[in-house]
């Protein structure tokens, strides 16, 4: 039977954004998927899951807290990303396990979004990769314009260079490197 697992995951994602009024969020996760697509054309079920999932925790969590987080450790802070991607698989699988989901797709499911900002295996590889080129195209010039001046120019570079130069795969470096340069070239002004 099929329960088309990512399609309701979707749903559960944008009604979760739409609740705290993160359109942006939105439009990274669906971006995020169409990059998995690019970079994997064989994606499976559980790869598109985590793609459309892997920052849900920014739709649970207490904002003022963060944004204290971030001016004084940074945005790239690797405590605060560990508590992220752990929180992130909690809430997926909760979503998951309501739905019935096979406890295989789960498990594969959390493998992929505990390792989404640092990558692992190839597949995490692929999701960082899609994730960093979304972020690129959707959230750098934002961040450069919108929250330098909140979080500070010094943690926004480093969020900047550290989205870049994680990326491992030749194609994704390639698709986001004129994104890359034209978000340091607004933040240089």
């Amino acid at each position: 039977m099929e329960r088309n697992l990512y399609k309701k995951t979707k749903n559960f994602v944008i009604d979760s954004f739409t609740k705290v009024s993160n359109e942006r969020g939105i439009k990274h996760f669906l971006r995020t998927v169409y990059w998995i697509k690019k970079l994997k054309p064989d994606a499976d079920e559980a790869m598109l899951i985590a793609a459309v999932a892997h920052d849900i925790e920014r739709a649970y969590r207490d904002r003022e807290k963060i944004k204290a987080v971030f001016k004084a450790r940074g945005l790239a802070d690797f405590n605060f990303l560990e508590y992220h991607q752990k929180k992130g698989v909690q809430i997926t699988e909760d979503f998951l396990r309501e739905q019935k989901a096979d406890e295989e797709l789960i498990e594969r499911v959390k493998t992929l979004i505990r390792e989404h900002e640092s990558g692992g295996n190839e597949d995490q590889n692929i999701l960082r990769d899609a994730d960093s080129v979304s972020f690129f195209e959707n959230n750098a010039i934002h961040l450069i314009d919108d929250r330098a001046e909140e979080y500070g120019k010094a943690h926004v570079r480093e969020k900047l260079e550290w989205m870049f130069n994680r990326i491992t795969s030749r194609k994704a470096k390639e698709i986001s490197k004129p994104l890359y340069e034209k978000a340091m070239f607004r933040f240089n002004k």
